[in-house]
């Protein structure tokens, strides 16, 4: 079965369908893309089912080649795509033919783009997705947790029996985010939130974060004010998405994706998914700040924004 060939590999391009749940008592953790809002916006555009596998590009410096007349869309980042020289945007849905290339180059607005092509992208699921985790050596193109390497091949279904012309609704529904901008994150606190002390908890909602470069699909580490819990040893936990854990030096490290599936650092609480979608986004030295949610205002947001595409 044909779709794209890699001629250029990029730093991290791997296949992302929802993730991998039900499992983590095996050591597996569960994948899925990092920035959920824009892998869910790319396979809407198409018309296709909710765990549908597409494309989590990162940083760019990408070349596919088409071997398969398709539609594709794209969403999330800007990494100045190109269809044969021509310009493609975040949002749009567009046909390829056989034969075109389709080159990612460097970040304008955000680091993570999503491109989903009608039908879906092809492999085995592993563990019931195929959802790839490269530390854990499982899912992807290939079923064995690698990125897209030069010369590969990821294969998709191109059933144009689905929609393929679905558009954004309107702007309001799905503005556009400038990933440059400094961003608020919600966070539902909880777990050792009452073991830090005062100051910490001040410091902690009113202070600037920036991102470390020490960031990835397993977690991405922030860089500011030292926070300071009693804690200082526990037994290991089990780790939510978006688990803020701040180790001894008081520096808190966000847990996503391809985070670990236990810990035993204090949690001062969790990220809503949405907000690691946002912060998965962030360049290196950006800006962002901690937003207190409560867990039910978290929940219903989290509702509505399924709720589309679950319907």
């Amino acid at each position: 079965m044909s779709g794209l060939r890699v001629e250029r590999a990029g730093p991290l391009t791997t296949l992302q369908d929802a993730g991998r749940f039900g499992v983590r008592r095996l050591g597996a953790t569960q994948g899925g893309p990092a920035d959920l809002h824009g892998w869910a916006w790319s396979n809407y555009l198409l018309g296709n089912p909710w765990n549908t596998p597409a494309l989590e590009i990162v940083l760019g410096n990408l070349s596919l080649v088409v071997e398969r007349d398709a539609t594709l869309a794209l969403m999330g980042a800007d990494l100045q795509a190109c269809l044969d020289g021509r310009p493609v945007k975040p949002g749009e849905t567009f046909a390829v033919r056989e034969g075109q290339y389709l080159t990612f180059q460097v970040p304008v607005n955000g680091i993570r783009a999503y491109l989903a092509v009608v039908g879906g992208f092809v492999a085995d699921p592993v563990l019931g997705s195929v959802a790839c985790v490269i530390r854990d050596g499982l899912g992807g193109h290939d079923g064995q947790g690698h990125a897209l390497a030069s010369g590969d091949r990821v294969a998709f279904a191109a059933d144009d029996a689905l929609s393929a012309d679905r558009r954004l609704p309107s702007p309001a529904e799905v503005p556009t985010i400038n990933y440059q901008e400094e961003s608020s994150l919600s966070m539902v606190p909880g777990a050792q939130v009452a073991e830090f002390t005062g100051r910490s908890l001040f410091t902690a909602f009113h202070a600037d974060w920036h991102i470390d470069d020490r960031a990835d699909r397993m977690g991405v580490r922030l860089a500011g004010p030292s926070l300071r819990s009693r804690v200082t040893s526990m037994i290991s936990e089990g780790i939510a998405l978006g688990a803020v854990q701040v180790p001894s030096d008081g520096q808190p490290i966000v847990l996503l994706n391809d985070r670990q599936t236990i810990g035993g650092y204090p949690r001062m609480g969790t990220l809503t998914p949405l907000a690691c979608s946002r912060l998965a986004q962030c360049q290196p030295g950006q800006v962002v700040r901690l937003q207190p949610v409560a867990l039910g205002q978290a929940q219903r947001e989290h509702h509505d924004f399924l709720s589309r595409f679950l319907a």
